[in-house]
């Protein structure tokens, strides 16, 4: 388990897509892993889109994960309400953000500063990875579903 403040440097770090090709936005159903690294090529990390909800179009989760196993952060949109462990619910969409000694159990409304309107899924991904702190981001191909 990371201490909070390895999280926060982790998060706050500038980070680059190991693969510049146009990214493919996953149809209803799949999902997409990107491989990320940082700006000085020390630290790697992958962005996980999620669409296998097979019944909501519009149901789709972004992560930022490092070491394979520590979310940093996620984005759950259109999904189920979460209970956080002290025990109030937040509405979907919510942000988890890693908190130390509770991982990705804690969510936050979205900022609606940094996520504008979480129905067009694909400037929502941007958003995300953005937030994520990732520079050069190439074009995204929307899929169709």
């Amino acid at each position: 388990m990371l201490t909070q403040a390895e999280a926060d440097a982790l998060m706050a770090m500038v980070k680059r897509l190991v693969n510049k090709a146009t990214i493919q936005f996953p149809l209803l159903g799949d999902m997409l892993q990107l491989d990320v690294i940082s700006d000085d090529g020390r630290e790697s990390f992958i962005i996980d889109i999620n669409r296998k909800g097979k019944v909501k179009a519009t149901k789709c989760t972004y992560q930022e994960r490092y070491r394979v196993i520590e979310i940093l952060v996620r984005l759950d949109v259109d999904g189920p309400p979460h209970d956080n462990p002290d025990g109030t619910t937040i509405p979907c969409p919510h942000l988890h953000i890693y908190r130390e000694g509770f991982a990705d159990k804690w969510a936050i409304p979205v900022p609606p500063k940094q996520f504008a309107d979480t129905a067009d899924l694909v400037k929502t991904l941007r958003e995300f990875l953005d937030y994520c702190n990732l520079r050069e981001v190439p074009a995204i191909q929307r899929g169709v579903s």
